[in-house]
């Protein structure tokens, strides 16, 4: 008979604590419950622990498991005792468990709250992070089952397994006793807990992207016997790039004495590959993919690069299909790029990988490319390769990813290795569909704090390929957090690009002071006139007339840089007629010349389609550091830091008649390329982007703070939510509950009684104290005042009661109206303040000015919880109706202050519970001292899944 030892029926399997992690050298591996099914694995994977190992485990020798030891380490009630196991390939490589315990030590149950803790790794997976990843895992199921504390006894020899402990963050206690170390440590997350876990999660994303990016070897899968065809077009890619590797060429139909193709050793399998392969690069149909991932995954392969389409993009089948294969792959620790993919790139002279379909390797260069869609892959390298788009100047990449359906690899991957990659100064994304929004813009503020990211979010919904997060924000409010965060949020790949080339190429500017000059009035006016439009401060254009001579260039441009009112120069001009190439390789050696000379501010050139002038300013050498200085002597801020990889001259400039009849000089080697713009709105547009973010950069130094209000009642808040809560899983409270809560945050409501008939009406009235306001607030009237719907300003019972009897006679019967009657407030500006937790990007918070018109412009701004003091205040002035509250044509300014402080208290109020998914204000009506929250709704429900706080996972679809 069982004993309630034996029984695993307290609770069900919990499937949902299966994950994949992503390691410290980049491998993946499966953590899982472990169960009564385990037996096998379990004795196997003991059975490859060395000796040293299994001393530390148990404190004694134990070389061999016993049947009692199998039984209790795989039955587990997944509540007072829970294993866990990492997996590579179906087997054990690590196990980890947990038995509660109570004050005494011995075995307990519910409620008591503290467990013993132990880990195993089998020795040829120590190093690899495997225990710190489980010990994130083991925790949040702890915490999940009611269990607040761990303890764990660990020999003092034990280092390694000591500093996976004490270097989880978590809060500690350390003792010694009878030769052993006793460590506890409460589960609750820290600020340093959270910062160890992001940081591992960063360097493990970033190594598993790198090894797919710098392979020592790697196999094209499905290379066709004869020319043509995918597998045989990227097998000559990679020899054409002139990869640095090994290569090999796979397909099971080769004859068994085909020893070559195209030079590359031929194999009809990766098995029989008698070498390492880190890289595999699948070109086969779909039905025939699982059969060389298990290949790949048994000879060790890494990652794999699928370009087979025939999956998530092609249906539910097709769905099906494509979460196999990443069940597959990860089952042997290998991560995948696609399928349906385009390819990967990595220019690095030591690596020269072209596993793409691209038929040309970009030039080297400092900019990071990313791209969902191929067809946007293929048109940003053209663009960036060939001058397209009619941005002229070789900027060259450094590593290109189209991730296609992005089963595994995303974008988020790719951001981590790119944060800090030292070979990419600036990066460049298209992404159709945004996977986990949440994360994508914690990493997106990491990263622009180093290096400028560019980013076109296709506005569209999500390719059918794409697995991506139900979101109730609008495509505008991710756009605007997207801002937020730092991110330079373009429209269109032209606009990527001319952000990329700028960036690239030019310091970040100090403010938005701009010079222009050039030859041509007419251009440099509509220059001008761009600047006002995109924000920017211009002074008037100075005409060089068209009699300007390069040296007449050289000198206005010296002196516009030297001048301390000027942030950055745009260079206008047309040609000159009769002088060629000549004349413009002495005008771009003129520019760059005066441009050196101030290498802390960015010179950009607008110009009429001119071959010439357009190839002359591109063939300066290479990017060089630079490090300007601010008119105030500051270090200016760089978004590159480091010169490119060495070009030729025949690699910067192609061989075209007028580039050979002119042949510039060979510039300085620390000259600059500057960016030269067919027109003039796109010039101006690429600098306004910059301007805004070097600004966020300054900004972004100090952050601000969530400031502390001591009349806050947090505790008191949860117990009232709490007690709502027991009414229901979601609930829209009423109007004293919401008024009790928001008080609790010092928030206050103003009260708006029910009047039913106009006696209750008048008894309201004399209970609030005259004047009044009455309103109608039923749906389709509630803050509709342009519908004449709130009579306001009512002194007397006689006035209110003519009041009734308009609203009565104009809309129909109190019963249908729901009048109430609400003290009037002082006259302000009135506003609406709103925050919701979207199940994709968090909590955020929303303001705008109240009325159809700000509704119908959609002029509300975004930000994400928690909100700090500067985030207040930029929140406030960042709508378009924003001089409303500053005093706009002679009117009274309004208390912006107290605004901003209610926007801090609402903030607080979302942060603190989770479980308040939802605040409406409105109207706030913010008064020339104070402001009046005459309107308040809160919705409550249990608080959404925070897979951000939670263990480190890779995601699943």
């Amino acid at each position: 008979m069982q004993t309630p030892a034996d029984r695993q029926d307290r609770h069900e399997y919990p499937s949902h604590w299966e994950a994949d992690v992503v390691l410290r050298d980049g491998g993946t591996a499966r953590v899982r419950p472990i169960t009564v099914d385990d037996a096998d694995r379990l004795v196997s994977f003991y059975e490859q622990v060395s000796a040293e190992s299994k001393y530390y485990r148990f404190f004694a020798p134990y070389p061999k498991l016993s049947a009692k030891d199998v039984h209790r380490f795989t039955h587990h009630d997944f509540v007072d005792r829970v294993g866990l196991a990492a997996t590579i390939g179906g087997e054990f490589i690590a196990t980890v468990r947990y038995d509660r315990i109570g004050a005494d030590g011995m075995a307990a149950s519910v409620p008591a709250d503290e467990a013993e803790v132990a880990f195993l790794v089998q020795d040829a997976h120590q190093g690899r992070g495997v225990a710190s990843a489980l010990l994130e895992h083991i925790a949040a199921v702890a915490r999940e089952r009611g269990i607040r504390r761990f303890a764990a006894e660990v020999l003092p020899a034990n280092s390694k397994m000591i500093k996976v402990f004490t270097d989880a963050g978590y809060t500690q206690q350390r003792s010694f006793e009878d030769g052993v170390v006793r460590l506890e440590f409460d589960l609750e997350p820290t600020d340093r807990s959270v910062a160890v876990q992001r940081a591992r999660e960063q360097r493990a994303e970033a190594r598993s992207v790198r090894r797919l990016l710098t392979p020592g070897s790697v196999a094209v899968i499905g290379v066709g016997r004869a020319p043509g065809g995918v597998g045989r077009s990227v097998l000559g890619n990679l020899r054409d790039a002139g990869f640095t590797g090994r290569l090999y060429a796979v397909n099971k139909a080769f004859p068994e004495d085909l020893k070559e193709v195209d030079g590359v050793p031929a194999h009809r399998s990766v098995r029989d590959i008698d070498a390492p392969v880190d890289l595999a690069v699948v070109a086969v149909p779909a039905e025939h993919v699982p059969d060389v991932v298990t290949d790949c995954g048994e000879h060790g392969v890494q990652g794999l690069v699928v370009l087979a389409a025939g999956y998530a993009e092609s249906g539910p089948d097709g769905r099906e299909r494509q979460r196999e294969l990443v069940r597959h792959a990860r089952t042997y620790g290998m991560r995948i790029i696609g399928p349906n993919a385009f390819g990967i790139i990595n220019t690095a002279a030591d690596v020269r990988l072209n596993a793409s379909l691209a038929p040309e390797m970009p030039r080297p260069g400092r900019i990071g490319l990313f791209a969902q869609s191929g067809a946007i892959g293929i048109a940003l390298l053209s663009r960036l390769h060939r001058r397209g788009g009619g941005v002229t100047g070789t900027t060259g990449v450094s590593t290109f990813v189209s991730s296609g359906n992005r089963a595994d690899v995303s974008g988020n991957d790719v951001l981590q290795y790119w944060y800090d990659d030292s070979e990419t100064d600036v990066v460049l994304m298209y992404l159709e569909s945004i996977g986990n929004p949440r994360k994508f813009t914690r990493l997106a503020r990491r990263t622009v704090a180093a290096k400028p990211l560019v980013v076109v979010q296709s506005a569209g919904s999500a390719p059918q390929g794409h697995a991506v997060r139900a979101t109730r924000l609008p495509h505008a409010t991710v756009s605007a957090l997207l801002r937020q965060a730092g991110v330079i949020r373009v429209d269109t790949i032209t606009e990527l690009v001319d952000a990329g080339l700028l960036l690239a190429r030019q310091p970040l500017p100090a403010g938005p002071r701009v010079t222009i000059l050039g030859n041509s009035e007419s251009l440099g006016l509509l220059t001008y006139d761009r600047c006002l439009a995109e924000g920017l401060r211009p002074a008037p254009p100075l005409d060089l007339t068209t009699m300007a001579t390069p040296a007449d260039f050289h000198r206005a441009l010296s002196q516009a840089l030297a001048d301390e009112s000027c942030d950055a120069v745009v260079v206008t001009a047309i040609p000159t007629i009769g002088e060629g190439a000549v004349a413009d390789a002495e005008l771009a050696q003129a520019l760059r010349s005066a441009a050196e000379g101030a290498p802390g501010k960015p010179v950009l050139v607008v110009h009429v389609e001119l071959g010439g002038l357009a190839e002359a300013l591109s063939a300066a050498g290479r990017t060089a550091p630079q490090t300007g200085v601010t008119a105030a002597g500051a270090q200016q801020l760089r978004p590159a830091e480091r010169p490119p990889a060495e070009e030729t001259e025949a690699a910067r400039t192609p061989p075209t008649a007028v580039t050979e009849a002119a042949k510039p000089p060979t510039p300085h080697p620390c000259s600059r390329l500057i960016p030269a713009y067919p027109a003039a709105e796109r010039a101006v547009r690429a600098l306004a982007e910059a301007v805004k973010y070097a600004q966020w950069r300054r900004e972004a130094a100090d952050p601000g703070k969530v400031p502390e209000y001591d009349d806050i009642d947090e505790k008191g808040a949860a117990e009232l939510i709490g007690a709502l809560l027991e009414r229901g899983e979601g609930l829209t409270i009423g109007d004293e509950e919401t008024c009790a809560l928001l008080g609790r945050y010092g928030v206050a409501v103003h009260r708006a009684l029910p009047a039913p008939t106009p006696e209750a009406a008048v008894a309201a009235a004399r209970d609030l104290g005259y004047p009044v306001a009455l309103k109608a607030t039923a749906p389709h009237l509630r803050h509709r005042a342009d519908l004449g719907g709130v009579r306001l300003d009512l002194a007397d019972e006689e006035q209110l009661r003519r009041a009734y009897a308009e609203l009565t006679e104009l809309f129909g019967p109190p019963g249908e109206l729901r009048p109430v009657v609400q003290r009037m407030a002082p006259r302000g500006v009135d506003t609406v303040v709103r925050a919701v937790i979207d199940p994709a990007a968090g909590a955020v918070l929303s303001f705008g000015l109240a009325g159809a018109a700000s509704q119908l412009l959609g002029d509300t701004a975004h930000r994400l919880v928690p909100v700090t003091d500067r985030d207040a205040t930029s929140l406030v002035r960042s709508i378009r109706t924003a001089p409303l509250l500053f005093g706009w044509r002679g009117s009274t300014p309004v208390d912006t202050p107290a605004l901003e402080e209610l926007l801090l208290r609402v903030s607080r109020l979302v942060d603190d519970h989770p479980e308040v998914v939802a605040v409406t204000l409105e109207p706030v009506v913010v008064a020339r001292q104070g402001v009046s929250v005459l309107g308040a709704t809160v919705r409550l429900a249990p608080p959404p899944a925070r897979d951000d706080m939670g263990p480190r996972t890779l995601p699943t679809y």
